[in-house]
This record gives C-alpha cells, sequence and structure tokens, in this order.
C-alpha cells in the first residue's frame, strides 16, 4: 500500500525495510515519494542516521532472514506447537 504523503522517520524506515526487497523505485512510491527517488533515499539515509544506523543503500536494510525467505531454503519446525 503506497502512503499518500511522504513518510519520515523511524515509520519511513519502517516502509523502506518492508519494500526493500524490490527495490529503491518501488519502495520509493510505496513510501509516499512517487518517482522522486533521490529525496526519498536522502529522507530514508537522514532518517536512519537520526536512528544511529548507517545504511549506504536500501539493500541494507534488507536483513538475512528476508534473504533466506526470498532464496527459498528449509523452515525447521515442530510439526504441531505440543511438539515443542
Amino acid at each position: 500500500m503506497s502512503s499518500s504523503s511522504p513518510l519520515t522517520g523511524p515509520v519511513l524506515v519502517d516502509c523502506a525495510k518492508a519494500n526493500a526487497h524490490d527495490g529503491a523505485v518501488l519502495a520509493a512510491q510505496r513510501c509516499g515519494y512517487g518517482n522522486d527517488v533521490e529525496a526519498f533515499q536522502s529522507a530514508l539515509k537522514s532518517a536512519c542516521a537520526d536512528m544511529g544506523v548507517d545504511i549506504k543503500d536500501i539493500s541494507d536494510l534488507i536483513t538475512d532472514q528476508q534473504q533466506v525467505k526470498t532464496m527459498g531454503g528449509t523452515e525447521i519446525a515442530p510439526d504441531t506447537p505440543s511438539d515443542l
């Protein structure tokens, strides 16, 4: 879902992180920046810096868990909650 106005702060970082796997163009649109990818990236870097997080690119927000999900893999879990 796209935001009607540009997101800022931690909300922007959350939105960008959730959409990082789709790339900067789609993340910018979904975070309310339309086609202004430069403004999105600048706002994102600023929001991350305010949170004490240093990023160079939106791909820095993709976690190892997200990468495994997109690459595929084997999930190891019990058959039922009672088998924990």
